[in-house]
């Protein structure tokens, strides 16, 4: 997969989840994504790849940047949910989440969406791949890009107005149909995110009691 597409599956190889939303903050995404009050905690992706495997058995040693007591306090350490970090690039703020079956709902695309825009997109570790695009909680947008024209959207016409994605899929191998729709689209959209960005430390949040 190429890696100008983010997230991609080199950096999530067990799949994965993606919002965008333009106009606000990370912290606010965050809080409309878990619909509770939420404490952050700044993580790097290979700290929260860390916390994910080790759970309550981390150590010290596991992550020498963090205060393992804070993670405790926090929640983070908690497998009952997911993990979810957040940052923002530009005018969009993007959350993440490895394996995606959380963030994929339409509630939460739906809620992220309030008075604003918002992206999702969708990668499965079997490679089975999902977009999906809202304004105002409204989803315009919902396909497998492997068959953009059965679109589940209430205005598909929408997305394809803006962005000219169907061409970029006509256009391409049909192998790289997924690809091509979330490069053209964030493109257009201006939401498309370096990868270099989720290296960093960014906010970070876990989810409990929702698998």
């Amino acid at each position: 997969m190429s890696t100008s597409v983010f997230p991609n599956s080199q950096l999530y190889g067990t799949g994965y989840c993606a919002l965008f939303a333009r106009g606000i903050s990370p912290t606010e995404l965050l809080t409309r994504v878990s619909g509770r009050e939420i404490q952050p905690v700044l993580l790097t992706r290979l700290e929260a790849d860390a916390i994910k495997a080790l759970g309550e058995d981390i150590d010290e040693e596991d992550v020498p940047d963090l205060n393992v007591d804070e993670l405790h306090s926090s929640g983070m350490l908690d497998n009952s949910g997911p993990l979810l970090r957040a940052g923002i690039h530009g005018d969009w703020s993007f959350v993440v989440e490895p394996e995606g079956p959380y963030l994929a709902s339409d509630e939460i695309l739906a809620s992220v969406s309030r008075d604003t825009v918002a992206l999702s997109a969708r990668l499965s570790e079997t490679g089975s791949t999902w977009i999906s695009y809202a304004e105002n909680s409204e989803i315009l947008s919902s396909f497998d890009p492997l068959f953009p024209q059965h679109d589940y959207g209430k205005r598909p016409a929408t997305l394809e107005e803006l962005t000219g994605f169907r061409e970029a899929i006509d256009s391409g191998d049909r192998s790289e149909a997924y690809e091509n729709a979330v490069r053209k689209i964030q493109q257009e959209l201006q939401c498309a995110v370096p990868q270099e960005a989720d290296a960093a430390k960014l906010l970070a949040v876990r989810v409990a009691g929702v698998y």
